[in-house]
């Protein structure tokens, strides 16, 4: 009871400080935001909410500017069991992303953060 309390509390703390913390978003022309909102759509983010590897990844996809559809794997069944049929574990964060008809599930924060800054940090 007191290591669910202890990380109840962390898990705020750390929601907090993503509040008061969080970079300002990228800014772009509307053609350049609306690519951004095109491509963004076929992408979504599994994640928990308190997460801190969660946090920094939806930290850089706030940067980025990039909206995206995000599912809670932590409180949402049907979620769990997607990102478990598809992904193949209940891991966050992961990005499931669907190109050119296949559909891949990219695991680990830094890996997630590195593959957004490569397909939408240069769009102006």
């Amino acid at each position: 009871m007191l290591m669910k309390a202890l990380r109840v509390g962390l898990g705020q703390l750390i929601l907090i400080g993503d509040a008061v913390s969080r970079p300002g978003p990228q800014r772009r022309g509307a053609q350049g935001q609306a690519v951004v909102e095109k491509e963004a759509a076929l992408l979504s983010l599994y994640q928990f909410h308190a997460c801190p590897f969660c946090v920094k990844t939806r930290r850089a996809l706030h940067r980025l500017n990039v909206p995206m559809t995000m599912h809670d794997a932590q409180n949402d069944p049907i979620a769990r069991d997607r990102l478990l049929a598809g992904g193949g574990k209940i891991k966050v964060p992961c990005l499931h992303v669907q190109e050119e008809g296949q559909s891949r599930w990219l695991y680990e924060s830094k890996a997630i953060i590195a593959y957004l800054e490569q397909r939408f940090a240069r769009i102006a």
